[in-house]
């Protein structure tokens, strides 16, 4: 799957201008890519504008954030890849969301498996509990199952299907 972080970062960029709020974002100029004015980099973070009124042609695209910025009166084009994207939030009260760490998928399937069966480990599926053969014997009857009076258990909210 593609990463949910340029998508997220487009919706809230949005929501947060019609809402008359100041979009900053939050980068990590460390990783590889990253193409900021490195003099106000610090702690190896760098928090930038991108109101439509700092920033031209901004670009918040599945690759990378771009735009044209000047920095100390020096233009620059800025560039940043979408992993390096840790937070968009607003100025003025700091409304917004943090990016956190997105697990790392595989290309195939046959490469995760490869790894569970090194470390011994079968690939983890769903069943029903009906069907498992370790399901204790004395578990109470499912809450959507119907009793003598034909109405679903009442211990528990349940949905039921109806044929």
């Amino acid at each position: 799957m593609l990463t949910s972080r340029p998508y997220l970062a487009r919706a809230l960029y949005e929501w947060l201008l019609d809402n008359d709020q100041t979009p900053y974002i939050v980068v990590d100029a460390g990783k590889p890519g990253v193409r900021v004015p490195q003099q106000f980099v610090q702690n190896g973070q760098i928090v930038l504008n991108v109101a439509p009124a700092a920033v031209r042609d901004l670009s918040i695209d599945n690759a990378a954030v771009t735009f044209g910025a000047r920095f100390s009166g020096q233009p620059m084009q800025v560039i940043v890849p979408t992993d390096a994207l840790i937070a968009i939030y607003a100025r003025e009260n700091g409304v917004g969301m943090v990016f956190g760490q997105e697990p790392v998928m595989p290309d195939h399937a046959s490469e995760a498996d490869a790894e569970l069966e090194e470390e011994g480990q079968e690939r983890p599926t769903l069943e029903s509990i009906e069907r498992r053969s370790d399901a204790p014997a004395d578990d109470k009857p499912d809450a959507d199952s119907d009793d003598t009076d034909g109405k679903p258990d009442r211990g528990k909210p349940s949905l039921r299907i109806v044929k």
